[in-house]
């Protein structure tokens, strides 16, 4: 991870710090108990998981390790809570969070503010003299903000299947889009950079910055549209396998896909499932949970591709941009507005890329525990660029790199289409 020079303003970071911890507290607050300690899917987690885990890395990484005379809230949880690092132990397995109805809600928010308490005691001492405390506490800010975005997508795939249709937080009617014609902007190719450039905090499978090559390339002024996605289920896109990569037919016909990830039809009209309950699919706002499989068999459909990361990061760095991203309190992913440039880059949904997560030229992970935060993962898996309508506010940056399984869907995301320029 790249550290950021705010890293060792103590107040700024203090500040940072638990404003990020209250975010948390406050999208699990709308929930009961019982809606805290459910799984939804083996790729979810319960809000509970979520609040603990966070909670649990700052005391694993940070506290006992660096803070003389912590002591430990329960030595227990370390089983409990632990998601993926082997190097720290067993863990309670992932598809079997939901099985963990104790430790209760009541003790996750007390170990919560034992654990700020202690925070709240590292700063007693001028971080400038502290920098690998620096350092930890931002990763913790930026690991904790991922988190919560999660947490609003595994609400999300929660409330879906519930008969209820319940409202993570009620919005009556969601704000209606308008049609905006799909434009390209053109780029020459040529060398380029990507990669983070060492100002500000990035995480390591950002780096290092290095060269690529790029190939004239048009990209789309906006993303797909719930319209567009129609016209593609109506000519039958779901039912033709020449569009189809095989692992993707496969698990299109396994799985049963017919349209996006919570559309359902009644009386011949499509709702979907939102944060907000159950909604009419606005045709002008951006298609979203698709996975990559989908996304791809569509730019065939339409004789397009899915762009690549170096041309997206290329795109957003030269040319104009609009972020988009939604009003305060709505987490629902809004059309463009149609106000030139590339619009949709940024907080309406991660756009699949066709690039496999790899590793940059030169990369090296972390070492220690910390190091099994990105660089396991390099395989199999796709990356996407952007932001999401449930990204927290100043987690998002051109280079970003989040990655998915191909086949996963109950994320926010959506595409960009792509062209090679003739």
């Amino acid at each position: 991870m790249t550290r950021s020079t705010d890293c060792l303003d103590g107040e700024k970071l203090a500040s940072r710090l638990f404003a990020t911890r209250a975010v948390s507290q406050a999208l699990a607050a709308p929930l009961s108990s019982e809606d805290q300690c459910a799984q939804a899917t083996e790729d979810a987690s319960p809000t509970k998981w979520h609040l603990a885990h966070t909670t649990w890395f700052f005391e694993r990484f940070l506290l006992e390790p660096h803070q003389p005379g912590y002591t430990c809230f329960d030595a227990r949880f370390n089983y409990c809570f632990n998601s993926y690092y082997e190097t720290l132990g067993a863990r309670q397995p992932r598809a079997k969070r939901g099985l963990l109805t104790r430790p209760s809600a009541h003790e996750v928010r007390a170990w919560r503010a034992h654990v700020d308490q202690a925070l709240h005691r590292l700063f007693s001492a001028p971080l400038a003299d502290q920098p690998e405390i620096a350092r930890l506490l931002e990763i913790g800010i930026q690991h904790e903000q991922q988190h919560q975005e999660l947490l609003m997508t595994d609400i999300l795939a929660l409330f879906a299947p519930n008969p209820l249709r319940p409202a993570w937080r009620e919005a009556s009617i969601l704000p209606a889009g308008k049609e905006i014609a799909l434009t390209w902007s053109g780029f020459a190719g040529g060398m380029a950079q990507m990669g983070h450039a060492g100002e500000g905090f990035a995480f390591d499978n950002e780096t290092p910055r290095h060269d690529v090559l790029l190939t004239p390339f048009h990209l789309a002024n906006r993303l797909v549209t719930n319209a567009e996605w129609r016209a593609f289920m109506e000519d039958g896109g779901y039912d033709a396998p020449t569009l189809w990569l095989a692992d993707g037919w496969a698990r299109a016909v396994a799985e049963g896909w017919h349209a996006p990830l919570y559309w359902e039809r009644q009386e011949g009209v499509w709702l979907h499932m939102t944060l907000h309950g159950l909604q009419l699919v606005d045709p002008d706002a951006p298609v979203c949970h698709i996975s990559y499989y989908e996304a791809d068999a569509f730019a065939r459909w339409v004789g397009k591709r899915l762009p690549r990361e170096a041309e997206w990061e290329h795109a957003v760095t030269h040319a104009p941009q609009m972020e988009n991203a939604p009003p305060a309190g709505l987490f629902y992913p809004r059309a463009a507005r149609g106000e030139g440039g590339l619009e949709q880059m940024f907080g309406a949904v991660w756009q699949w890329t066709q690039s496999p997560y790899t590793p940059y030229p030169g990369y090296r992970a972390a070492p220690g525990a910390i190091g099994e935060y990105n660089g396991k993962f390099m395989v199999s898996q796709q990356v996407l660029r952007g932001s999401s309508c449930v990204t927290p506010e100043g987690h998002s940056r051109i280079t970003y790199r989040n990655f998915f399984y191909p086949w996963q869907r109950w994320q926010f995301t959506g595409l960009r289409l792509a062209e090679d320029a003739r």
